[in-house]
């Protein structure tokens, strides 16, 4: 039953609804009361984080080129290492001598030396074709190549890129 007020207007009763049963996640985060220390507790971390977060980054970065810079260092001193061991070998009379006499053919007096030029073990050229025992010779008529190639740059008026030999055929 409503009643009505004095200015006319009816007044309604609320009913309570019920609502569906909150998850315990949801009744966790409800349960957090924020006090003035923890605010500003928090303020502090994330301030912490967003002004130490660059230097973080360039102190990484510094170590990586740190540990590189070692790198580079171990890698000179092998090499210096190694070149130190060459000087100590060019220092024995005997590397030398085997040096010579293997680069610059050097025989001592009295020695005999032999030099193989071909020894025949290739049975190919370059471009795959067998090498043959037998003299070849080719039919080309080479003055009437050079005829031609002389009479076709004189007597034209095509650029020299333009021209191509009959003979000689540009690939």
């Amino acid at each position: 039953m409503t009643r009505q007020p004095r200015d006319g207007r009816t007044k309604t009763t609320r009913v309570p609804v019920r609502l569906p049963e909150e998850t315990a996640s949801g009744q966790w985060l409800r349960s957090i009361r924020l006090s003035g220390f923890a605010i500003t507790a928090l303020v502090l971390i994330v301030l912490f984080v967003v002004v130490l977060a660059p230097s973080l980054r360039v102190l990484v970065e510094q170590q990586q080129q740190i540990s590189a810079l070692h790198e580079s260092v171990k890698d000179a001193k092998k090499s210096v290492s190694e070149l130190k061991a060459q000087k100590a070998r060019w220092d024995d009379p005997g590397y030398v001598e085997a040096l010579a006499r293997e680069r610059l053919d050097y025989v001592f007096p009295g020695d005999y030396s032999y030099l193989v030029i071909d020894d025949g073990s290739t049975t190919a050229t370059t471009n795959g074709q067998p090498i043959s025992d037998k003299i070849q010779t080719t039919r080309v008529d080479w003055v009437s190549s050079l005829l031609s190639s002389v009479f076709t740059a004189g007597l034209t008026d095509q650029q020299p890129d333009q021209i191509v030999a009959p003979v000689i055929k540009q690939k």
